[in-house]
């Protein structure tokens, strides 16, 4: 007969163990899941980047409902629990009651919310589930959001709101961010990284009280006096065990549910395990004891001798692109000496704490490739005195000259965590491979590491090239999609070398398995024809974005932003009467200045496109692109126009660069700045191309980026005369035209290809150079137009509603 197994909350630990029991005895439980969310497994730490629009919420679903369909799961979401009768073995729920042999309960924990004054005015919120997640989403570009709590998760909320516009203050009551994973030094980069995104980071900052009118929330009052304007308050300042249930129900509970090895409660028929939880008097936030637990709790309920044993753990953390590491303690104390590597032009600090020629503790920023083995040094109280000099370099400079990389991850013991988003150490993924899961896809299904996140694919691909030696190929890249088994890099080859000058040609010609491509491939193809053959290829815009066919950006309500372009950031009162009239005759919600100093008018409605298009256009405004993958802004500053400081015509050469490249399509969106003086007002070292003026001339670099990573350019040369600038600047756009991979950035190309290459292209060969200017004047003959202007000549009909069901029928 089934055993009825009832478990009380779908989340990540409950979820490892129902994966566990029905992967080990599909038929041996009738099993039932509560859950007061909605919904049923997700991946919780993934919730970040759905905030920052990285990743939709369909993506971190770990189990959907065919999962649990396929189990024969009875799921009971969106049902709260009222009641556990454990003398009659019955679950109480709000919609009825289910009896049980044996209950898991997994309700996590709670976040706590600072019982200020105003607390519980409407918009002040926790950040702790998919609903936290979607109000954050909705805060527009002129909202004020004030976060208090500098740990991970209120740094991961601010950051995904300030990606979207939002003007974000944290406040910290600490004298430095992350106070637990970071020591001072690392916490100061990690506060400065977050300032550059245009985070205002507060600390040692005592809130006092949260102000409201109306009943909602205004503004957050600090001790000081200080008042702090918000349209939301974020409340990130840790959580509580939930032992709400389990104390009604009379277990033993203290900071959290008790338990013994077992995860057994105070009542033999009843288990625990997750952030409800204590053990030994430990309390657990992270995923790895979570899962462990699961594997326990499993093994038990089949009968299995297993026990939960607690195990150091060190903290591996992407915050908003930049990685951090820490493990053991690192408090500073007497008879400890540190060693600390700073490189400030990669951003990067690394520190050892060591006692008794011993490494006792270890923070990293910007470079936490080493972790795992420093953590392992720390764990295991190894003696590092022959290794001290060369300790800080890690383990790839141990014995004097560079080893081979792999020793690293050969050497790491089988606990070694590889996984922090799934708790995955080194045994168990070797134990997979062992097992028959022989690349990367197989160790991910088998074992879930670098399923989530991904930082650690490096790292699972060392351990299958240690353990399987000759029989591992490291992967080769992807395909395009599943259309054909060519990478992108195949496809833009043999369309220039076979002459391929249409997509059905591509489809024929290179054996695509589909007839007419996929939504992955067919823009791919689309630019990489354009690119090649402006002259014999026209576009097709149904192989386009729908931001690039509605040449306007979608926003979440359906409507759409209009952001005409300034040249070099330059305007008239003309044009400005112009966009005040059509934001006031259609009715624009938000007008938003924006950081390419252009102006956005939100909120239009898409059968309104034509009309503000074209009242735009009689007043010389043209599209701004900011849709496109392709030129958006060129950011400038007034130079020598009226700065004191100025050394050249930084607006003028701005703008001529702008008028060149306009209306270019690009592998991704193109994004310059011309700075007057190095003072760099302009922000040009962080744009995909820069130009900085100095007394002799223009100094032009590449390969920046202020997104979700954040890189300065590289320089790439320094020429005397304006023209000069510009052939360069053509001469690589056309570069990374011709050769860049679809949706990367020109960092991302940068990087494939060299600086030594680009110089070698671009600066040394001038007849190469005079080349691609060449070509680049060649696709503009066709691409410099303003597609604004062309629609509302030609499409305007097209933005029409098919019908108005507002109307009623004629009787």
């Amino acid at each position: 007969m089934k055993q009825r197994l009832v478990v009380i909350g779908a989340g990540m630990a409950s979820g490892r163990v129902l994966e566990h029991l029905t992967d080990a005895d599909p038929e041996g439980f009738d099993i039932t899941l509560f859950n007061a969310e909605p919904r049923g497994n997700y991946n919780r730490i993934m919730l970040s980047p759905v905030l920052s629009g990285e990743k939709t919420y369909e993506e971190i679903v770990t189990h959907g409902d065919a999962w649990y369909a396929e189990r024969g799961i009875a799921c009971r979401f969106g049902e709260r629990v009222v009641k556990i009768d454990r003398e009659m073995k019955v679950i109480e729920g709000a919609n009825g009651h289910v009896p049980y042999h044996k209950l898991v309960i997994a309700t996590g924990s709670n976040p706590f919310v600072i019982p200020l004054p105003g607390h519980d005015l409407e918009g002040v919120i926790a950040y702790r589930d998919l609903e936290d997640t979607q109000r954050m989403m909705g805060m527009g570009p002129n909202s004020k959001v004030v976060v208090i709590g500098g740990g991970l998760l209120g740094l991961e909320a601010a950051a995904g709101m300030a990606a979207h516009g939002v003007d974000v203050t944290v406040v910290h009551i600490m004298g430095h961010l992350m106070e637990r994973q970071l020591d001072e030094a690392a916490g100061h980069l990690l506060k400065k990284s977050l300032e550059d995104k245009g985070i205002n980071i507060c600390l040692q900052a005592h809130s006092k009280e949260i102000l409201g009118q109306d009943g909602k929330v205004r503004a957050l009052l600090l001790d000081d006096g200080t008042e702090l304007p918000c349209d939301l308050l974020v409340m990130a300042v840790g959580i509580r065990p939930n032992t709400a249930l389990a104390q009604e129900a009379g277990l033993a509970t203290g900071c959290g549910i008790h338990v013994d090895d077992q995860m057994r409660t105070s009542d033999p028929d009843v288990f625990a395990v997750g952030e409800c939880v204590e053990h030994d008097g430990a309390v657990f936030g992270l995923v790895a004891p979570l899962y462990d637990q699961a594997k326990v709790v499993a093994k038990v309920l089949l009968g299995e001798d297993a026990a939960f044993v607690q195990k150091s753990l060190s903290t591996k953390l992407k915050v908003t692109g930049c990685d951090l590491f820490s493990a053991g303690d690192f408090a500073d104390g007497s008879g400890r000496e540190d060693i600390v590597l700073r490189d400030p032009s990669r951003g990067v600090y690394k520190r050892l704490v060591i006692e008794e020629d011993r490494l006792v503790g270890s923070v990293m920023y910007g470079d936490t490739a080493d972790g795992s083995w420093f953590f392992s040094l720390i764990k295991d109280g190894t003696n590092i005195d022959e290794i001290r000099e060369t300790l800080i370099f890690g383990p790839a400079y141990q014995g004097g000259d560079t080893a081979d990389p792999l020793s690293a991850v050969a050497a790491l013991p089988p606990e070694a965590e590889i996984c922090g988003c799934n708790g995955v150490c080194k045994g168990g993924i070797v134990e997979a491979i062992n097992a028959g899961a022989n690349d990367l896809g197989a160790v991910r299904t088998t074992t879930k590491a670098s399923a989530s996140c991904g930082t650690c694919t490096g790292l699972v691909e060392h351990l299958l090239q240690v353990t399987l030696g000759d029989g591992f190929e490291m992967p080769a890249a992807q395909p395009i999609c599943g259309c054909t088994d060519l990478t992108h890099e195949d496809v833009r080859r043999l369309i220039k070398g076979q002459g391929l000058k249409s997509q059905a040609a591509v489809w024929q010609e290179l054996g695509w398995t589909t007839p007419n491509g996929c939504h992955a491939c067919r823009p791919a193809i689309n630019y990489y024809l354009l690119a090649d053959w402006p002259l014999e290829y026209q576009d097709d815009p149904q192989s386009r974005f729908v931001n690039e066919r509605k040449h306007a950006n979608i926003q979440k309500d359906g409507t759409f932003s209009v952001v005409p372009r300034m040249w070099g950031g330059i305007t008239t009162p003309e044009e400005l009467r112009a966009i005040a009239n059509a934001a006031d005759k259609y009715d624009v919600s938000t007008v938003k200045v924006t950081g390419g100093q252009r102006i956005d008018l939100l909120g239009v409605k898409g059968e309104d496109l034509p009309a503000i298009w074209s009242d735009l256009n009689k007043a010389g405004l043209v599209s701004g692109h900011a849709y496109s993958k392709g030129l958006r802004t060129v950011k400038t500053c007034v130079g020598t126009d009226h700065c004191r400081f100025g050394t050249q015509d930084s607006t003028g050469l701005g703008i001529k660069l702008e008028k060149i490249l306009w209306g270019s399509w690009t592998p991704h969106k193109l994004k310059l700045a011309v700075s007057g003086c190095p003072r760099n007002c302009a922000e040009a070292t962080c744009k995909d191309i820069g130009v900085v003026c100095v007394e002799s001339g223009y100094q032009i670099s590449i390969g920046g980026a202020a997104g979700m990573d954040v890189r300065e350019t590289e320089l790439l040369c320094q020429v005397p005369s304006e023209q000069e600038a510009i052939e360069v600047v053509m001469a690589v756009t056309q570069a990374y035209r011709e050769g860049g991979k679809y949706l990367d950035r020109l960092y991302k190309w940068l990087g494939k290809v060299g600086m030594d290459w680009v110089k070698t292209q671009v600066v040394d060969d001038l007849e190469n150079r005079a080349n691609l200017v060449e070509r680049f004047e060649l696709s503009q003959s066709i691409y410099r137009i303003d597609p604004w202007a062309e629609h509302v000549q030609e499409k305007a009909q097209t933005y029409a509603p098919i019908a108005d069901f507002t109307l009623e029928a004629a009787e």
